[in-house]
């Protein structure tokens, strides 16, 4: 079990401790690991797959979850969540997001696994990196780049509170993307936006609807793409986003594809959470690439 001692206010080890300790109720041996940075982490991952654990839990949020993504992207070993992180998107998805440790860990005692979908962002000169729920870029990077600076408050208010301070200065990007479909058709938009996001997932930002109609077991990745509007307007638009009503909204468009190229001068994306660094990037889906624990019902 991979363990983010700093999750949820520095209560991510007491999470941990309580998930492996039902586990062991089960009669499973279960071994704690926790690295003093991510290189030491994800290493340290690396070696307990090398020699042959059975399965690998995360304590801990979306970063955490990334980390051992990385590691079992392509690989039969499963992956089950024990939420511990601001957001938990990625348990969302799942549904594991509001389950008690102890349930979490019934989930994987339980042995009910399913494969999902990966994207795959390809960077020049970078390795390939995975994400399971959103890759946000342009306003919504910048609320990311935001709350990840911010002490307080702890939790998805957090979000509410940098998407708040960041419409203050509210600004559009001149964006060249490149959206290649199922069929192998292309469609391009040349122009200023808001942001670009690419889901995998339907949520980020702890619970944000960005996707509502994601499936991350379709083969495809969902693009939604925000056109400039005023602040006020943009402002008003927030509840919708975060219900997942916005698809009708005039400013908005959505669509579905297989790999996308995103490019605009002066934007960083944000994956899981994580940054990623400056556009340009590519990102394409890999079907069935993780295999998690989800709950039996």
């Amino acid at each position: 079990m991979l363990v983010n001692p700093a999750a949820r206010a520095g209560t991510g080890g007491t999470i941990a401790t309580r998930a492996a300790e039902r586990l062991r109720e089960h009669g499973i041996r279960a071994t704690l690991i926790s690295g003093g940075s991510a290189v030491e982490s994800t290493e340290l991952l690396r070696e307990a797959v090398r020699l042959g654990t059975d399965a690998v839990a995360v304590a801990g949020g979306d970063g955490t979850v990334s980390l051992a993504m990385q590691v079992l992207a392509h690989s039969t070993t499963p992956l089950g969540i024990i939420p511990a992180g601001t957001g938990n998107d990625l348990a969302d998805m799942l549904g594991i997001r509001e389950l008690h440790p102890d349930e979490a860990a019934d989930a994987i005692v339980g042995g009910l696994t399913r494969d999902i979908d990966l994207a795959r962002i390809s960077r020049h000169g970078e390795p390939e990196v995975y994400f399971g729920s959103v890759l946000a870029s342009g306003f919504d990077s910048r609320v990311n780049d935001r709350a990840n600076r911010m002490r307080w408050p702890r939790g998805s208010s957090r979000y509410t509170i940098a998407i708040l301070r960041e419409l203050v200065g509210l600004r559009s990007f001149a964006y060249e993307i490149e959206l290649t479909d199922a069929a192998g058709s292309v469609t391009r938009h040349d122009g200023a936006l808001l942001m670009a996001a690419v889901a995998n997932g339907t949520s980020y930002g702890g619970g944000v609807q960005i996707a509502p109609r994601a499936d991350p077991a379709d083969g495809e990745l969902d693009v939604v793409l925000v056109r400039p509007t005023h602040r006020a307007r943009f402002l008003r638009l927030l509840p919708r986003v975060y219900r997942g009503t916005h698809g009708d909204v005039p400013e908005v468009s959505m669509y579905r594809a297989r790999m996308i190229r995103l490019s605009a001068p002066g934007v960083t994306a944000y994956a899981d959470r994580d940054p990623i660094g400056p556009l340009p990037v590519q990102i394409d889906v890999v079907p069935r690439a993780l295999r998690v624990f989800v709950p039996a019902n």
